[in-house]
């Protein structure tokens, strides 16, 4: 018995030692020595030294001299990675592939063709007709009042515009306690729909959107107005206006431009889709640097062409770049944007 319990207690020991020590210390000087960069997360430092990001997870980049990654539902966080989940049936998905068509779908015939659609989509909201009914915000708060709560809830700076709102309109706030007796104590989210449907009224073919102001010191404040063009209302009214143009001909956009990873942490776009963007990175790096835009566009498609790759030596799926890598080579031949 004793015996027994003894060549236990040994191969208890020995399998501790192996797994737990020698195994984990055999990996460590193998990655530490072999592959260091992988082994501690594909971090790459700036010229300074401080680390920019991992070549492994997403990070958003919001300048337009830099190419975006794909939509993230994790926003991006790696301690939260996670996909939508959303249905195909599910308004909320519907709104967020609108909301990132409206800045940048074009038309892909026509006299416009190759142009920009958000023009038509201001210059339409601003005429304030949609469906041959009048006040095209109050039928979209109407329509979508969970998208009306989103848009208060997302900025604080949006709350504060709403509760300024209750101030002057203390009528409408009363009333809206009256048939909503559950609620004696609005958030400015409960109100979204009221403060949209009497915006509306107010202020037709309008929104409100953030708007930066700098003073004669040159310090720069933003406040909310209602504006009648914008991204805002690009994103936001795209699909109300595709409704209203059913026929208008727009290209189709790579399939990753709209959809979000199962992690939301992709490093990756497609080649296509980073080609998509180029027109607007070039753009955008001609004008800082204030050289030939056909000459940087020229520069920048080969940069990509250099740093695409296809998974298995290209031997399966289409080409991609790692979308950090781009941005900061970018960076580095460009300089840091203006």
């Amino acid at each position: 018995m004793l015996k027994s319990i003894a060549k236990s207690l040994w191969l208890l020991l020995f399998g501790v030692a192996i797994c737990c020590i020698v195994y984990p210390l055999a990996l460590l000087v193998v990655g530490q020595t072999v592959f260091p960069f992988q082994a501690n997360g594909s971090i790459v430092k700036g010229p300074d030294g401080v680390p920019e990001g991992s070549l492994l997870i997403a990070q958003p980049f919001t300048k337009d001299e830099y190419f975006q990654p794909r939509p993230s539902a994790a926003g991006y966080n790696g301690s939260a990675s996670s996909s939508s989940a959303l249905a195909a049936s599910n308004y909320a998905l519907r709104n967020r592939v609108a909301t990132t068509l409206g800045p940048i779908v074009k038309y892909n015939s026509g006299s416009k063709a190759g142009q920009l659609v958000a023009p038509d989509i201001e210059g339409w909201f601003a005429r304030d007709r949609y469906q041959g009914a009048s006040s095209i915000v109050l039928q979209w708060a109407d329509a979508h009042n969970s998208l009306a709560q989103a848009w208060v809830a997302a900025d604080t700076n949006h709350a504060n515009y709403v509760n300024d709102w209750t101030k002057i309109h203390a009528e409408v706030v009363t009333q809206f306690i009256k048939n909503n007796p559950a609620t004696p104590q609005p958030q400015p989210p409960d109100l979204a729909v009221v403060f949209f449907e009497t915006f509306s009224k107010e202020n037709p073919g309008k929104f409100p959107s953030a708007v930066t102001h700098a003073d004669p010191a040159g310090k720069s404040t933003t406040v909310i107005e209602p504006v009648s063009a914008g991204t805002d209302i690009q994103s936001t009214f795209f699909d109300m206006w595709r409704q209203d143009h059913a026929d208008a001909d727009l290209q189709d956009l790579p399939a990753d431009m709209l959809t979000t990873s199962a992690s939301g942490l992709d490093p990756h776009i497609t080649l296509q889709n980073a080609e998509y963007q180029l027109d607007r990175v070039a753009a955008k790096w001609a004008l800082d640097t204030k050289r030939d835009a056909a000459g940087i566009r020229k520069e920048i498609e080969d940069l990509l062409q250099q740093k695409a790759f296809a998974p298995f030596d290209g031997l399966a799926g289409e080409k991609m770049i790692n979308v950090l890598e781009v941005n900061l080579d970018l960076r580095n031949r460009f300089g840091s944007p203006s």
